[in-house]
C-alpha cells in the first residue's frame, strides 16, 4: 500500500516518491497546505472508493496514519 500511496502523493503534491515514508508528515515534510490535503483526500476517496468523513481528517497527519486508517476501513491494496 505504501508504494501506491507514494505514487498518489507524488502526483498530488508534486514531490519525489523517494522522500516519502510512513513517517512522512504531509505538512512538515511535504509542505502541504489545507487545499493540498483536501485534494489528496479527494484523490484517496476516488482511488479506494470510500468516503473519509471530515471528523477523521484531524488524525491523518502522516502517510502511515492514512495507511492505518485505510486498513481499518477494510482496504488492503
Amino acid at each position: 500500500m505504501l508504494e501506491k500511496m507514494k505514487t498518489i502523493l507524488a502526483e498530488q503534491l508534486n514531490c519525489d516518491e523517494d522522500m516519502i515514508t510512513e513517517d512522512t508528515s504531509f505538512k512538515d515534510d511535504l509542505g502541504a497546505d489545507s487545499l493540498d490535503l483536501f485534494e489528496l483526500i479527494m484523490a484517496l476517496e476516488e482511488e479506494y472508493e470510500i468516503e473519509i468523513p471530515a471528523d477523521d481528517l484531524t488524525d491523518l497527519d502522516t502517510v502511515g496514519s492514512v495507511i492505518e486508517y485505510l486498513k481499518s476501513k477494510g482496504i488492503d491494496a
